[in-house]
């Protein structure tokens, strides 16, 4: 590991972490004005930083190439940076462009949340770097300011038409809980979830496949939605609820409808699993997580052949219930198992990508973490 000294010359004022996340459930229906319910991964982007007053930004991670990035940040502007330096470049970006006066600073990133995987590693990184900026250049933002400020960053400059979850996720998740979110409001609530105390665990299957949503594909869905709802005369989907679905349906041209039935149907998941945390029953959330999985197959048309290999695999082998999470076109699946038989349903998913002649999935244990804070 290469130190922050050694790299910038002297001693960082403070070292900080952001999570990725693992969603639950409410896939594709943050940018619908919808509900979802992540948690926080325990896997991080750490940052340490010093500030600078001659107006570079610095950067340098222990997952790139070991050389530094430099960059003026009164000439940032989206378009003008790329790779993985882009996350964090975007950050400062939209801190001024929303008028807060902000310079440079020399960072030093380290990162243990898995790249491409559906698991919002840039979200963690724009997040880490949102909240180092905020403590050091004393801003007056909560942790949801900065959740949009983080999405204004990725939208506006990096190009990905997100919804405010995996921020809000990285941002405002807590230990032991999951983020019972209204993206229209950002209303929240944590909603305790002891899968220990109960038994079980969440398993989670990385398949490595790897997805780009800023090919085109993310955008694509999003604007049919948006589009579907201007059809219906809606503000967004989340105005249409389960009782309205078919006859809405019947109005929408056929491209459109199957889009219109996730995000409804998916809303109708996320209360339906808060109902079940609520009264406690676990185990209830995994037919929700499967229920998930088939409409963001069937109806989003965004899962692939080794997500929807690993949910059946799974699930023959004993889950509870399992899903992909994140925005599909690859990444991970989610699977509720009881803890006894983890070891033996991550084996099975293994053996089902080995015979089907997949590269072996990565296979972890999440647990509730706490959202983006200062370390030290």
């Amino acid at each position: 590991m290469t130190d922050f000294q050694s790299v910038h010359g002297a001693a960082p004022a403070g070292v900080w972490a952001a999570p990725g996340r693992v969603n639950l459930i409410g896939e594709h229906t943050d940018y619908n004005d919808g509900f979802v319910l992540p948690i926080a991964l325990p896997h991080s982007t750490r940052a340490a930083v010093r500030l600078r007053t001659d107006g570079l930004l610095r950067l340098w991670s222990e997952q790139g190439d070991g050389r530094v990035t430099e960059l003026d940040v009164a000439g940032l502007a989206p378009g003008a940076v790329d790779g993985w330096a882009k996350y964090p470049a975007a950050v400062v970006w939209a801190l001024r462009e929303a008028g807060h006066q902000v310079g440079g600073a020399d960072f030093w990133f380290d990162s243990d949340v898995p790249t491409g995987a559906g698991l919002s590693s840039s979200a963690s990184l724009e997040c880490v770097v949102a909240t180092a900026y905020r403590d050091l250049y004393e801003l007056d933002l909560g942790a949801a300011d900065l959740a949009l400020i983080a999405q204004r960053a990725e939208n506006a400059f990096v190009g990905v038409p997100c919804g405010v979850m995996d921020q809000m996720a990285s941002m405002c998740c807590a230990e032991g809980g999951a983020l019972f979110l209204d993206t229209r409001d950002l209303a929240q609530r944590q909603v305790p979830l002891d899968l220990a105390g109960r038994g079980l665990r969440l398993l989670v299957i990385d398949t490595r496949v790897k997805h780009d949503l800023a090919d085109g594909a993310y955008a694509a869905l999003r604007a049919g939605c948006e589009r579907a709802a201007a059809l219906l005369g809606l503000p967004a989907l989340r105005d249409l609820d389960l009782a309205g679905l078919p006859a809405a349906l019947d109005r929408l041209p056929a491209e459109l409808q199957p889009l219109v039935r996730h995000v409804v149907t998916e809303d109708a998941r996320v209360e339906q699993a808060i109902a079940l945390l609520d009264a406690g029953d676990l185990t209830g959330l995994g037919p929700v997580l499967t229920a998930g999985h088939a409409s963001l197959r069937d109806d989003y048309g965004v899962s692939c052949p080794e997500t929807d290999l690993a949910v059946a695999a799974a699930v023959e082998a004993g889950a509870l219930g399992a899903r992909m999470t994140g925005g599909g076109f690859g990444g991970s699946v989610i699977a509720l198992v009881d803890a006894d038989r983890l070891d033996g349903i991550a084996a099975a998913v293994t053996g089902a990508f080995k015979a089907a002649g997949y590269a072996g999935p990565r296979t972890f244990t999440a647990t509730p973490a706490a959202g983006a804070r200062r370390l030290g």
